[in-house]
């Protein structure tokens, strides 16, 4: 198995960017610029790894390789993304690597392509790129070409060698495992199981009782071995449920007009782990958005623009529109779940605005903008 933190580490100590890797400082593929720009990549990486595995690192400064972090960011439909916009789309998986200098909820990531063996491109036009476009990686650069020969292979011998530097060990393991337990999650309730005698998975959270049923909050999840935290969130709850076979999280979301606020499952993931020392995750949207009277959305739809509109001009607000602001995420969420495509501009337009405002509004807009992303792309 292999350590995904030292990969990260052999990736940036011995590779400049090159034809079968990459760094960013961050991606945004709520934007349609961002999505163009990571779609444009994937190709390139893609087409110019037929045979091995290329790498995209997120969350490090281009000048000098200082791992910054980014938000944690949950990939369970990224490749759905990849797949309607690529034609001969690779497998792609989004892995977050806790770094222990990095700050809680901040991690690297890690893109991981695999090619199909054939010519990617892009099958339909966004932003400024063109259906049909081919992309290779040159150098540190990912350019349109003319193609029409067979995919060539250039780089196997090297990734094998970055990836057997970075091979799990028995000290590694425990040393993770003592670290999760005993040091970064002291007033956590915390657990680990061993699957198949090979892997570990821990998980940390608040743990309460309702109905016979364990729910956690504030939770943090990772596979152990190879250094990926599989689930982190500050806010939604979840169940655990797990045999000698598979480890399974269904995950709620907090949703509700104002004060009348309910859980809804969201997403069931399930990581099966295999004797031959291999494993899967699978994820199913499980989701039934909440519907409300479109009038009540309506009318609250524009005093939610109206507050904005305000934080905007530097306006005070009034003690009934401060709640109003608590519940604008939750909000202008529910408002787009029940038809108004718009909402989502204004949740993008109110990062900036909430993050300067009040820092728990602005943790609740990066929850409700991750489900939103969700439901985009299930």
């Amino acid at each position: 198995m292999i350590n995904k933190r030292l990969l990260v580490k052999n990736l940036l100590a011995h590779n400049d960017e090159n034809s079968f890797y990459d760094k960013k400082r961050f991606i945004a593929i709520g934007e349609k610029e961002g999505k163009a720009k990571f779609l444009k990549h994937v190709c390139a990486l893609a087409n110019s790894n037929p045979k091995n595995n290329s790498f995209i690192v997120i969350g490090v400064e281009d000048e000098d390789n200082n791992i910054v972090g980014v938000d944690f960011f949950d990939d369970s439909k990224i490749q759905n993304l990849v797949n309607a916009y690529l034609d001969n789309p690779p497998k792609i998986a989004y892995e977050n690597i806790p770094f222990p200098h990095l700050p809680e909820g901040k991690v690297v990531g890690l893109v991981t392509i695999s090619s199909s063996g054939k010519v990617c491109a892009l099958r339909k036009n966004i932003w400024k790129y063109y259906g049909g476009a081919v992309f290779f990686r040159e150098g540190s650069i990912s350019l349109p070409k003319v193609f029409d020969i067979a995919l060539e292979d250039i780089n196997s011998k090297k990734v094998a060698t970055i990836e057997q530097h970075a091979r799990n060990n028995i000290e590694l393991t425990l040393d993770a495992v003592i670290d999760f337990l005993q040091n970064r999650h002291q007033n956590l309730t915390s657990n680990y199981k061993v699957f198949k005698e090979q892997f570990v998975v821990c998980w940390a959270g608040h743990e309460k009782q309702v109905k016979g049923n364990t729910y956690y909050s504030r939770v943090d999840i990772e596979l152990i071995n190879e250094q990926v935290k599989l689930f982190y969130s500050a806010l939604d709850e979840i169940t655990i449920a797990y045999n000698n076979d598979s480890f399974t999280i269904l995950e709620f979301v907090q949703l509700g007009l104002g004060k009348e606020q309910k859980y809804f499952p969201l997403e069931e993931v399930t990581i099966t782990f295999s004797d031959n020392g291999n494993y899967s995750m699978d994820s199913k949207l499980v989701f039934e958005p909440p519907q409300y009277n479109k009038k009540t959305l309506y009318h609250l739809f524009n005093a939610n623009n109206a507050l904005l509109g305000k934080l905007e001009k530097n306006q005070l607000l009034a003690a009934a529109e401060k709640e109003d602001l608590r519940h604008l995420p939750d909000t202008l969420l529910i408002c787009y779940l029940n038809g108004f495509e718009e909402a989502k501009t204004q949740m993008e337009l109110a990062r900036g605005l909430l993050k300067k405002q009040d820092s728990n509004i602005y943790l609740s807009l990066k929850e409700a903008l991750r489900v939103l992303r969700k439901v985009r792309y299930s």
